[in-house]
């Protein structure tokens, strides 16, 4: 949710302006929202059927989310304040293609419900991106419309995201989670520069991600 900024560090739109990106989008496309919700929920559900084509149905959920926002959000509506939109829908459309390609072609997405740590972590940020995220953002921000929302903005979305990819079991976890990961930071950066607090939350999901697989060193004792 942050721009392409300059040397000093200005973006080059103000914050009205960037919040009412999401008033004309959620207007636009009302009520995918409603539909956007439901299938994260279904997502989540799906970590618990234990079916054969569960792990297929989460990959082409993540697919449909990320590459709608890559081109309903970036390219059609924050292309219009921020010309680097462009460049972070093909980011996402890109992500998109690797859940299909991951996930549904080669079948090699596979999430594990588990009672250890990063389970419980990866629960709490996907509750908190389908729940507490737009709460806070009706409470501490702007109220609808201009409420970013899940599945249809990028950064409730890559929480969401990374959370489900705390539990993937993938040869490399890297390939399926460098995207989150890299908007992780761009978009946390939000919380300071457009005062989005609930924008912390990708910062901590990218935290606790990089902690599940790329756990501190530690050095043997000589």
């Amino acid at each position: 949710m942050i721009a392409w900024y300059s040397p000093r560090m200005e973006l080059p739109f103000t914050r009205p302006e960037f919040f009412q990106v999401f008033a004309e989008y959620n207007r636009a496309i009302w009520p995918t929202q409603l539909f956007a919700i439901l299938s994260g929920a279904t997502a989540f559900l799906l970590l618990f059927l234990h079916r054969r084509w569960s792990d297929r149905g989460i990959a082409a959920i993540l697919a449909i989310l990320w590459s709608f926002t890559g081109v309903g959000y970036h390219w059609l509506f924050f292309a219009e304040v921020n010309t680097a939109a462009y460049l972070f829908g093909a980011l996402f459309v890109l992500a998109g293609l690797v859940f299909v390609w991951e996930g549904l072609v080669r079948d090699r997405l596979h999430f594990r419900m588990t009672m250890r740590w990063h389970a419980w972590i990866a629960m709490l940020l996907m509750t908190y991106a389908l729940v507490a995220y737009p709460l806070l953002g009706l409470l501490l921000t702007h109220p609808y419309p201009e409420t970013p929302l899940f599945g249809v903005v990028p950064c409730p979305t890559t929480i969401f995201t990374l959370g489900l990819l705390m539990l993937v079991q993938h040869p490399r976890p890297l390939v399926v989670a460098g995207i989150p990961l890299l908007w992780a930071v761009i978009g946390g950066s939000a919380a300071l520069l457009l005062a989005v607090p609930q924008d912390w939350g990708l910062l901590v999901a990218g935290i606790f991600w990089a902690i599940r697989f790329f756990p501190p060193v530690r050095h043997a004792r000589a």
